[in-house]
């Protein structure tokens, strides 16, 4: 099998050309890439769902707004966490763990972390200072670590090659995230805002029209 070069902890930004609603304008973390498939979450799909509503021992530290985000089309009945965690990052061997901390099954139990000596009690590195939250652990734990969570109802996931069919395609824009992008406060604009902050061309498609017709 053709080795697929790893694009954990890059964001893909829809273009405008994708036509499945469920990814209209999304801007997708990947949690995990390779030759088994891809996972991630859409950071900007917030829900009128508050996270003390589903989770209730969390909400403290959530950050605003305080609602759960719908991070893709499977398995909307489980939860998954992400949360940064603020100080130096580090690159580290990935190496597989029991599955991903959530509530929920399913697919995302592929996912890796990388982790690290120091790293706080309930948190599995992804990529940088961005990792998995632990939800059934005590949120105390990761209380004084933690510089922004976000709850997600749902995950995107590809199976091996899907993803790469849909790059070449031209369906998404492969991107460098940064923390903040986990935690933005306006995560409506947050497709416009990735776009805009690209030192290329891709930052004159920010401007594009919601309505196409328009364009």
């Amino acid at each position: 099998m053709t080795e697929v070069s790893s694009l954990t902890g890059r964001l893909l930004v829809a273009t405008p050309a994708l036509a499945d609603p469920n990814f209209d304008r999304a801007v997708v973390l990947l949690l995990d890439h390779d030759e088994e498939g891809s996972l991630g979450v859409v950071l900007n799909r917030p829900t009128p769902v508050g996270v003390g509503d589903i989770l209730e021992s969390w909400a403290a530290l959530a950050g605003e707004p305080g609602v759960v985000f719908q991070g893709g089309p499977v398995s909307l009945d489980s939860a998954l966490g992400v949360a940064v965690v603020p100080g130096e990052s580090i690159e580290g061997d990935r190496v597989p763990n029991s599955g991903p901390p959530s509530t929920g099954e399913g697919a995302a139990t592929r996912s890796r972390a990388r982790v690290r000596r120091g790293d706080p009690i309930g948190w599995r590195r992804v990529h940088g200072a961005i990792g998995l939250v632990d939800l059934e652990a005590p949120p105390e734990l990761l209380a004084s670590a933690v510089g922004s969570l976000r709850i997600f109802a749902g995950y995107a996931g590809w199976g091996p090659g899907q993803l790469e069919e849909e790059l070449v395609e031209g369906a998404w824009y492969v991107v460098e995230s940064e923390p903040g992008d986990v935690s933005s406060p306006d995560p409506e604009q947050l497709w416009r805002s990735v776009l805009r902050r690209q030192r290329s061309e891709l930052a004159m498609v920010a401007t594009y029209p919601d309505d196409a017709s328009l364009n």
